[in-house]
């Protein structure tokens, strides 16, 4: 039996960052999530049920997190760089879907959260 997709997902890291345009955003911070899924072949992880055949996440969440500690004014960048470091660091990814959100963004609106999804692919 061979999986014909297989993905890890993180989701719902919480952050407090400092992204944004405005310069009080920047300033003060404001509280972000983000949600991953990793493609990646980890049937040999399936299998044996060895570490060594998938991604640990710890190491995973440490990449992110050094990521959302760079201020950008633009959520669709912090998206980019976060998806390059994963791709770069973590050579069996194949596609990496980032989806970061700015919680009670100040914006006028009555809104839980905004923010950008991406898909990248190696």
């Amino acid at each position: 039996m061979k999986p014909t997709q297989m993905y890890v997902r993180l989701d719902g890291l919480r952050f407090y960052a400092r992204h944004g345009v405005l310069p009080q955003e920047t300033k003060v911070g404001a509280e972000f999530t983000v949600d991953l899924r990793l493609a990646a072949d980890f049937s040999c992880a399936a299998e044996t049920d060895e570490l060594e055949g998938t991604l640990n996440y710890a190491e995973v969440f440490e990449r992110v997190k050094a990521e959302m500690e760079i201020p950008s004014k633009l959520l669709e960048h912090v998206a980019y760089r976060i998806a390059r470091r994963l791709l770069h660091d973590f050579p069996a990814l194949t596609e990496v879907q980032v989806g970061v959100y700015k919680q009670n963004p100040p914006m006028g609106a009555d809104a839980r959260r905004v923010g950008v999804e991406a898909v990248y692919r190696r």
